[in-house]
């Protein structure tokens, strides 16, 4: 059997939430349950993990432990979930951003370039929009907004317009499809990186990935305890700018708010001041960690903010 995903950075992210045998955490993306299997290990009977994941062979993934609960739903609804299974704060919430192995590897979801399929996206199937009704629905305006801010490809504005020609010829379904329409623009030498940033792009619009993060990220800083640890991974540079700014500025734009002698005002001490970022044998050992950023911070008790 193929296992569901590889965790990364295992021992650097579930560390450096600093568990307390006792405590409660909180793993926003379960996945294949790499993380929280480690989570687990380091608690003691009375520690309790809670576990959100909004796709639905995740849940298949489950782990049979009481002090174990998994919550089938997107993290942009931490804090209502806790609320309903009675946590008011919690000592740690970790999350990989990162699309698993096996999405990546399943070509009826549609994620990879690498596989003929649907263009589907969806983490959660029972959502409305996939990648294909993004593609065929979007003005051009948008479609070229979505490739230039999400994918960052120079070209945004050139892609936009090939696909709304080719979609009034016929509509845009599969991998295979968009390919085609991609193969002006991804050059032999930068095919991949162009495709990756194309299918990023998507995946990101579809899921509504960055507002998501947005939410999460504040209502982690609701929910932890003071002293309590965040520890995020993220694989492009979109979502550890969003990470980055918020640890450091408590807010995502990166403005630093002062306090009346000078003194910046945040609500967390960044732990890890340099990006923790996999070895070089987790890199060759599991090649899809390559892009993985880890940064870690720790809310600040009330008298540390004064």
């Amino acid at each position: 059997m193929t296992e569901y995903h590889t965790p990364v950075l295992l021992n650097e992210s579930v560390g450096g939430l600093n568990i307390q045998p006792e405590g409660v955490y909180v793993d926003v993306t379960f996945g294949g349950g790499g993380h929280s299997r480690e989570i687990l290990r380091c608690l003691g009977k009375n520690g309790r993990l809670y576990a959100f994941d909004q796709d639905s062979e995740a849940y298949e993934n489950r782990i049979d432990d009481n002090r174990f609960v998994f919550v089938r739903s997107n993290f942009r609804y931490l804090k209502n979930f806790l609320r309903y299974y009675g946590e008011a704060h919690v000592d740690g919430v970790l999350a990989d951003l990162g699309v698993s192995s096996h999405h990546f590897d399943d070509s009826s979801r549609g994620f990879s370039f690498r596989f003929d399929g649907d263009l589907d996206m969806r983490m959660n199937r029972w959502g409305n929009k996939s990648a294909s009704d993004v593609l065929n629905g979007y003005s051009e305006e948008q479609l070229s907004n979505l490739f230039f801010f999400y994918g960052e490809l120079k070209s945004a504005r050139k892609i936009a317009q090939a696909i709304v020609l080719r979609r009034e010829k016929e509509p845009i379904k599969t991998v295979a499809d968009f390919r085609s329409v991609m193969e002006p623009f991804a050059f032999r030498d930068k095919e991949k990186k162009i495709l990756a940033q194309a299918f990023q792009a998507l995946r990101i619009e579809v899921n509504d990935e960055m507002e998501a993060l947005k939410q999460m990220l504040r209502q982690a800083l609701e929910v932890l305890c003071e002293g309590g640890r965040l520890s995020v991974i993220s694989y492009h540079s979109l979502e550890d700018r969003l990470v980055k700014n918020f640890f450091r500025s408590g807010n995502f734009e990166g403005e630093t708010i002062k306090d009346f002698y000078g003194n910046p005002i945040t609500p967390f001490e960044v732990v890890n001041r340099k990006v923790i970022v996999p070895s070089e044998q987790e890199q060759i050992e599991n090649p899809r960690s390559r892009s993985a950023k880890l940064r870690i911070a720790k809310k600040l008790n009330v008298e540390d903010e004064n």
